[in-house]
């Protein structure tokens, strides 16, 4: 079974992670299952009582602590309460008070190590109020060491105060980090950016990776302004064809996370040529004696990865079709990113003649 993929949102209180969480519902498949685990202050948990009217499929609550200091021991109990009692989807950690939530990170990591593959995750996301954030207290090493645990902030209530946002931004840099960030629309951010591919995504959705963006028209015009969309197809009229791992892998690794959000998409790999299922063990790569070829879907998110081989997609691939690859850039990155990809060497067949590649701007 797939591991379940867990995303941390947090941020002060206030900042609107629950509003964002709220607005990221309808974009998902009606049978998908998200469950929240939330950290509050106090023992009243009403955000817990609004989650829960919304569609989510689960909540557990973590009360009177801080889930990213005295709580952290309690993790692994509410977190296997979940993939029991609701076996999700994907599984949402919600966390008040911390801008910085490393050590959170690091216990999912040590947690999906320890127990099996039962976790994996996804990304690291901090919600910034701009009308009232005033930057950072900490900018010490170790306040930047901890930053590096941020893989996307989002800046929210931005709208009115257009002069605040640019104050936001600067203090955001004084931390010298290299973080990617996109601003909300109203407390709504694109599903695209907030979570990686999983199988039951991809199952459920009519467009998903090999469609393309999957949203309505006119939300695609709401958010051209902050992220723009590249759609990479690779195929073959030749039986057969695979593709290049080692220059996928290379390309995976190397993607810059300021300017590339999220790489996502429908693989198919020789037996002979298999790629490393997480990128957290470039080491554990699996070889084949017999011939063939796997399908996997590929998860890249904030520098991390995986590839999950799927059945599902097997089943219903076009045989033509090496490869299919969305790519969530960051704004005015699409042009650069076309012309790499068009070039060659990221994303291309094993060997051979008769391979066709296209790239395409969505948004």
């Amino acid at each position: 079974m797939a591991p379940i993929p867990i995303t941390i949102v947090t941020g002060f209180l206030g900042s609107g992670k629950t509003t964002i969480l709220l607005n990221l519902i309808p974009q998902l498949p009606k049978t998908y299952k998200l469950a929240l685990l939330k950290n509050e202050f106090g023992d009243v948990a009403v955000d817990s009582q609004l989650a829960s009217t919304q569609s989510i499929s689960g909540v557990r609550e973590m009360l009177n602590g801080c889930i990213c200091c005295n709580l952290v021991g309690q993790l692994s109990d509410a977190l296997d309460q979940l993939r029991t009692e609701v076996q999700p989807d994907r599984i949402v950690i919600e966390t008040s008070g911390s801008a910085f939530p490393a050590t959170l990170a690091m216990e999912v990591n040590r947690l999906a190590r320890e127990q099996g593959g039962h976790y994996v995750l996804d990304g690291v996301i901090s919600v910034i109020d701009v009308e009232n954030w005033e930057g950072y207290e900490d900018t010490s090493y170790t306040a930047k060491i901890q930053a590096k645990y941020t893989d996307l902030i989002i800046f929210n209530k931005w709208e009115d105060l257009p002069e605040r946002f640019d104050v936001c931004l600067d203090r955001v840099g004084d931390l010298e980090v290299e973080t990617p960030w996109v601003k909300s629309n109203k407390g709504r951010v694109d599903m695209d950016i907030m979570l990686g591919i999983d199988g039951a995504l991809f199952k459920e959705s009519e467009d998903g990776v090999m469609g393309g963006h999957g949203h309505d028209h006119q939300h695609q015009h709401d958010h051209q302004s902050e992220v723009e969309v590249l759609s990479v197809v690779l195929k073959s009229d030749v039986e057969g064809k695979t593709v290049d791992v080692a220059a996928l892998e290379r390309f995976l690794s190397s993607a810059p996370r300021e300017e590339v959000y999220r790489i996502k998409g429908i693989v198919r790999c020789s037996n002979q040529d298999l790629p490393v299922e997480t990128s957290d063990n470039l080491n554990a790569r699996q070889k084949l004696e017999t011939p063939g070829v796997q399908y996997y879907i590929l998860n890249w998110a904030f520098g991390r990865w995986t590839c999950t081989p799927s059945a599902v997609v097997a089943e219903s691939a076009d045989p033509t079709v090496i490869a299919r690859v969305t790519l969530i850039l960051a704004r005015y990155e699409a042009a650069k990113w076309k012309k790499k990809l068009e070039a060659g060497g990221l994303v291309q067949a094993g060997e051979g003649e008769g391979v066709e590649l296209s790239v395409e701007r969505l948004v």
